[in-house]
């Protein structure tokens, strides 16, 4: 176990980075199709085919799923993803034709600094296609990379972040999660995570829950307090390699979203985009009573990527880059 989203066999993660722009994208793509679902419950959310993955829909299993900065500009990405799955044959087949499902969700990180001026076309196709030549079933970067570069937080610098589980009943569980919340993952004005509770081995510092919490660190830290509104999101995929239904998988998104809700405040508010995909790789029998189970460690899993996310995030290259955890608190 690495605690990471590929410690599921027959997932693959691949990120393509752009420092110049500020941004990035993030393919996770499936060996085989995977049953898959949605929960979005931000207020403002930015995606692209996520109607097919309702457990009323007919399309039962995806191929990848696909993550990005760039705001609306980044749903270019899942076109450059397909592109390269289309070239390898893999996606669903209606006679001579190969259409790769690949749902999108995406964060805003258009005002981080980076040059956005980047003419007619948007360079998030090409980011797409990067990033989907780029997934390997190992190890992969966390932190300011892929869709986690140009992610920002109201008080540090955000990022993308993994981690993953075993549960009692021998099921593995993880997650994956580009924070760019317009709440924090942290306490007040300190170090502290709220996801300090389901931390495992100092992955995010071990630095447990302040001795007592102050009106101050409960109080409202979001971005846009003093200015005009700035949209914002953190948007994750859980999975497992249970065999679950496509509403299984839309219950497992739910309780996940209990794990961002966890790790973040406020989370879900009106300029949030908070969206969590759900995945099965269906290898592993589920039996009767797992799937609380499942849900009881997604809510985990959720809460340790997202601050994960954070902790490993360094600033960008920029004068006057949001700095990161760890120039703050380190």
């Amino acid at each position: 176990m690495r605690n990471l989203l590929t410690d599921i066999p027959g997932i693959a993660v691949g990120h393509a980075t752009d420092f110049g722009l500020g941004s990035g994208a993030t393919a996770v793509l499936f060996d085989e199709p995977a049953v898959a679902s949605v929960v979005i419950l931000g207020g403002a959310p930015g995606s692209r085919d996520t109607a097919l993955l309702e457990p009323e829909m007919t399309q039962q299993a995806v191929h990848g799923f696909v993550l990005s900065g760039g705001s609306a500009f980044g749903l270019d990405a899942a076109g450059g993803v397909q592109a390269a799955l289309r070239a390898q044959g893999r996606g669903l087949r209606l006679g001579p034709t190969v259409i790769p499902l690949v749902p999108q969700a995406i964060i805003f990180d258009l005002n981080n600094g980076g040059n956005k001026d980047w003419g007619v076309f948007s360079p998030y196709r090409d980011l797409g296609y990067q990033a989907a030549l780029a997934a390997a079933h190992g190890a992969f970067a966390l932190g300011t990379v892929g869709a986690g570069t140009g992610a920002t937080t109201a008080t540090v610098k955000g990022g993308l972040g993994s981690a993953s589980a075993r549960t009692s009943t021998g099921h593995i569980v993880a997650a994956l999660a580009v924070v760019n919340a317009i709440g924090t993952a942290t306490i007040g004005a300190g170090r502290h995570f709220w996801s300090a509770p389901f931390e495992q081995d100092g992955e995010f510092g071990g630095l447990g829950w302040p001795a007592t919490f102050t009106p101050a660190d409960l109080a409202p830290r979001y971005k846009g307090m003093r200015q005009s509104a700035e949209t914002a999101t953190t948007i994750a995929i859980i999975a497992t390699d249970a065999v679950l239904t496509k509403g299984q998988a839309k219950r497992l998104a739910i309780m996940a979203n209990d794990g961002l809700a966890r790790a973040v405040l406020p989370a879900h508010a009106p300029s949030d985009g908070d969206t969590v995909f759900s995945a099965a790789t269906c290898t592993v029998p589920l039996q009767n009573g797992d799937l609380t189970i499942l849900g009881h460690v997604a809510t985990q899993v959720m809460a340790r990527a997202i601050a994960r996310g954070v902790y490993e995030a360094t600033a960008l290259p920029y004068p006057g880059a949001q700095p990161s955890w760890r120039d703050r608190f380190a």
